[in-house]
């Protein structure tokens, strides 16, 4: 199927809205986990984080990038592989900040999400797993 190419621009945008609704699922897991379950932070974290890249996945794979087209299984195997990564960093960093810092575990979250986001994420998922 011949497809337009989408200009990087709208790309991008649409990658930042996906991520706003991923990381709105993985702090709600978060906060919910640690607030109302009490489960430690960092293991709300990953759920958080596990549950906010199955929701990114999906919506990327279908509206952001459009690569309905593309295998399922090696877009998820490159996808585990990243996100993967995204938490490994994500967690340390959470964790480095509440810990040797003392910010408050939601503070810190933001700034760690925000610096993985921006600086890993985005390029990793449009020229690894997408491209």
């Amino acid at each position: 199927m011949n497809r337009k190419k989408q200009h990087p621009v709208k790309i991008f945008l649409k990658y930042n809205v996906v991520a706003g609704i991923a990381t709105a699922v993985d702090f709600t897991v978060l906060i919910f986990l640690t607030e109302v379950v009490h489960i430690w932070y960092l293991l709300s974290a990953t759920a958080g984080a596990i549950s906010g890249g199955i929701t990114a996945f999906t919506l990327e794979r279908n509206w952001t990038f459009m690569k309905k087209d593309g295998k399922l299984s090696a877009q998820a195997i490159k996808y585990a592989a990243v996100w993967i990564t995204s938490i490994f960093l994500n967690i340390a960093g959470l964790y480095l900040l509440v810990e040797y810092t003392k910010l408050q575990y939601i503070i810190s979250k933001i700034i760690v999400a925000v610096t993985v986001g921006i600086g890993f994420n985005f390029l990793t998922h449009k020229y690894y797993i997408f491209k």
